[in-house]
């Protein structure tokens, strides 16, 4: 029997988890927070544009059966965030699963670096990845229970010519990844990183005319992955599939050698 995404008799593997998605206006941060309603989470989506998924997230709601609601915050405001915090709290006494998606990335050679532009990178990149992990395992540590999902890249794992300033901040994701998760444990909080290769979203295709386009001949696959791809990795970690899985770094990245 073929099982449509919205049958009853689906198994939805994130029923009832609260979840808070960060950068879910667009590319994967929104394939990540669509998938998690799919699997029947209640899903807290992070914009920074006030108003700006509203429609979308009412919609998603509805087609998944759950609820979608828009949190909007600048992911280096930690008032916004802590404000956002306390409201799934109040509203659900926990806070299942955080992914850290928001991100910015640059594509400069090392002579060409901004250094104002590195500067942002690392706040929202990793300086804000921090604060959110700080806010949400207060939460977490009182039920004993949950799952930070961190949104790294390939290039933070390999590196990649032309993008040194994006890989450190991604690498640095990482390696917080791996002690956040040694100092987790013993709270039953597992924390992870999933590390995308080159998934086609608008601002990768974009990038990819200027600067890349002989980078699909370095994926093993011969494609680039869908944002969806993503989504599913980050599912298997939010989920109790994963209940003994921490401080693991997840490449989806169709076999890329960069």
């Amino acid at each position: 029997m073929v099982v449509e995404p919205n049958d009853p008799n689906r198994s939805r593997q994130l029923e009832n988890k609260v979840c808070l998605v960060t950068g879910a206006t667009r590319g994967i941060g929104r394939a990540i927070a669509e998938r998690f309603a799919e699997e029947g989470a209640l899903v807290y989506a992070n914009g920074r544009t006030d108003g700006g998924i509203d429609e979308w997230a009412r919609k998603c709601g509805e087609v998944h059966r759950t609820v979608v609601t828009p949190v909007y915050f600048d992911v280096r405001d930690i008032a916004g965030a802590k404000q956002a915090v306390m409201q799934i709290k109040r509203e659900h006494e926990r806070l299942d699963v955080l992914v850290n998606c928001a991100g910015v990335v640059t594509y400069e050679m090392i002579g060409m670096i901004d250094l104002d532009r590195l500067r942002e990178m690392i706040d929202v990149n990793v300086v804000a990845v921090i604060q959110m992990i700080q806010l949400v395992s207060r939460v977490m540590s009182r039920n004993k229970a949950g799952s930070i999902i961190n949104i790294s890249s390939i290039a933070g794992s390999k590196g990649v010519a032309g993008q040194m300033a994006y890989s450190a901040t991604k690498g640095a994701v990482i390696a917080l990844t791996k002690s956040a998760a040694k100092e987790l444990a013993p709270q039953g909080i597992r924390v992870n990183a999933v590390a995308p290769g080159m998934i086609d979203t608008e601002r990768l295709r974009h990038a990819m005319e200027r600067l890349f386009k002989e980078k699909i001949d370095a994926v093993g696959m011969g494609r680039l992955g869908r944002p969806e791809e993503v989504a599913d990795a980050c599912v298997f970690l939010g989920s109790d599939h994963s209940s003994y899985v921490t401080g693991q770094v997840l490449e989806v990245d169709g076999s890329t050698i960069i």
